[in-house]
């Protein structure tokens, strides 16, 4: 864990299609200062960037759209499919978010010396990104609930939903390494109740 730092620097991950996304909005409606990984993943993949060049040279043409953009869809079927191909993305985006999230950390500290930053990302454990925070919110839920939301959010089949979710580290593996858990199909009313009473902690640690 790190404590240099005068604020608090909280990780926030889950499973994919866990409801991590609607915790970090509670967070943000808290007070906290949250940095979106997948945000910033689409900031480095921008057409003409470093990121961008080393996709279409590793991936080709086809996961471009006609206005140069990234076809996501396209790029994520091709990786996901392949774990050397999810790797090679991975060693060409990951360094790249890391230097925008640590330039936003130290905007936010020269802000405020107490702010609660919460770092929003999907693969913080498999990235080992878990060494980098002070504390990690790990958003749950179960199978089912995951799959049944990747089909309507994404479109997917449920081999395909099942297939994302066994790119990532096991829930279970998660939950046990992680210092706050939430049950991402609690009720709104309830659940945000919960992240008030986290981030009012979290602020005390700051």
């Amino acid at each position: 864990m790190v404590s240099s730092r005068p604020m608090i620097f909280v990780g926030l991950t889950g499973g994919v299609a866990t409801g991590k996304s609607t915790v970090a909005r509670m967070l943000e409606r808290c007070g906290a200062l949250v940095i979106d990984a997948d945000a910033l993943a689409h900031q480095v993949m921008e057409p003409g960037k470093p990121a961008w060049h080393a996709i279409v040279r590793t991936f080709g043409k086809a996961v471009v759209h006609p206005d140069r953009t990234i076809n996501r869809p396209a790029l994520g079927a091709m990786v996901f499919r392949n774990r050397a191909r999810l790797r090679r993305l991975e060693e060409i985006i990951h360094p790249r978010v890391a230097r925008e999230q640590a330039r936003l950390t130290r905007l936010a500290v020269r802000k405020d010396p107490n702010a609660v930053v919460i770092y929003d990302v999907p693969l913080l454990y498999e990235a080992g990104i878990d060494t980098r925070v002070d504390k990690v919110i790990v958003v749950t839920a179960d199978r089912e609930t995951q799959i049944s939301r990747l089909k309507k959010r994404n479109g997917l089949t449920r081999t395909e939903a099942i297939r994302r979710i066994r790119n990532q580290w096991p829930l279970r593996k998660k939950v046990a390494a992680a210092d706050y858990v939430l049950d991402g199909t609690t009720a709104r009313p309830r659940l945000f109740t919960l992240v008030k009473s986290l981030y009012r902690e979290l602020a005390r640690l700051a």
